[in-house]
């Protein structure tokens, strides 16, 4: 078993994990027929609509320790947040970016304090990272010198200034809903850098549901439809969502989510092809998550089972071809 054969043996020996969708979209989008971004711009050529002001970025009541409670209600054993998703907004005060907390009205590290309260709570805590940045004008049609810059700038910030972080999940890249390809920044190119950072770093490409030459793990968006073949047998994570979008909507506290139920028949049906699950948590534009939500996750800890550790490579594995 090489270094990186272990690192995903023990992710996967996580099993139940959390995705915190907390990021500019949750001001921006909440009161709007808009999803979590500007689709459209990136993938159809229309003109930006929504440009985000950081001053906008207030969550006065945020706090993450809330959230570690709620994911360790129910089970979850490691988390990640948006740090950055598409439309670019960082969530930590970035040397590359103005676009980020230090220009907002509350400049609070998100991704300090988020780190900070699930190591607490002992729940492994990774990063999301979205290349596609709509601000910076980085996607499909561009992807220079400079920006490869900013974006490597961005990636060493978050493997240098906080400590271990066990995996980084990157979005909006070679993707059929947006980002460069991989000819215009090459997967080994982002991923030699992480390796370089930190060793032990798994970095995951969402959308890369093929194999393992574009991620360490395949990763399926199972809320976007994407499945696992019956035969996988792993390394895989799957993402999904008990409310209607991934970013907190205005009406979510006054909707009933999907069930715990539902949650548990996923995590029945992935972890026997080893794919991990990550329920997802939508914080509420001050920064909390809400009663209703936090209650589903609460449910879910009252029964969920988890498989014993696995001990060595199961059969079908996938490897990365040399």
């Amino acid at each position: 078993m090489n270094r990186l054969q272990k690192n995903q043996l023990d992710f996967i020996n996580l099993r139940l994990g959390t995705f915190i969708h907390f990021n500019s979209a949750t001001v921006q989008f909440h009161d709007s027929d808009i999803i979590d971004w500007e689709f459209d711009h990136e993938n159809g050529g229309a003109s930006r609509r929504h440009p985000f002001d950081e001053k906008l970025w207030n969550p006065s009541e945020m706090d993450c320790r809330q959230w570690a409670a709620v994911a360790k209600s129910a089970g979850c054993r490691f988390a990640a947040l948006t740090a950055k998703h598409h439309e670019g907004f960082a969530l930590w005060p970035s040397e590359y970016s103005e676009h980020c907390v230090k220009n907002a009205a509350c400049k609070r590290d998100v991704v300090k304090e988020f780190l900070e309260a699930f190591r607490e709570a002992g729940i492994r805590a990774g990063l999301y990272f979205s290349i596609l940045d709509l601000t910076a004008g980085i996607g499909g049609q561009s992807c220079t010198t400079e920006q490869k810059k900013m974006i490597k700038g961005q990636i060493t910030e978050l493997l240098t200034e906080y400590g271990e972080i066990p995996f980084l999940i990157v979005d909006g890249w070679n993707a059929p809903w947006g980002g460069p390809t991989y000819e215009m920044l090459p997967f080994e190119e982002l991923d030699s850098l992480v390796k370089s950072l930190q060793p032990d770093c798994l970095f995951m490409n969402i959308g890369c549901s093929e194999g393992l030459e574009g991620t360490d793990v395949v990763f399926y968006e199972n809320a976007a439809g994407q499945e696992a073949d019956d035969c996988f047998s792993g390394p895989g994570v799957s993402c999904n969502k008990l409310t209607g979008t991934w970013f907190w909507k205005k009406e979510d506290p006054v909707t009933e989510p999907a069930g715990a139920e539902w949650a548990l028949g996923k995590m029945r049906e992935y972890f026997p092809k080893n794919i991990n699950f990550m329920l997802n948590i939508s914080p509420n534009p001050s920064g909390k998550v809400d009663a209703n939500l936090a209650e589903v996750f609460q449910a879910v800890g009252e029964h969920v089972i988890l498989p014993p550790p696995l001990i060595q490579l199961p059969d079908g594995w996938l490897e990365r071809k040399s």
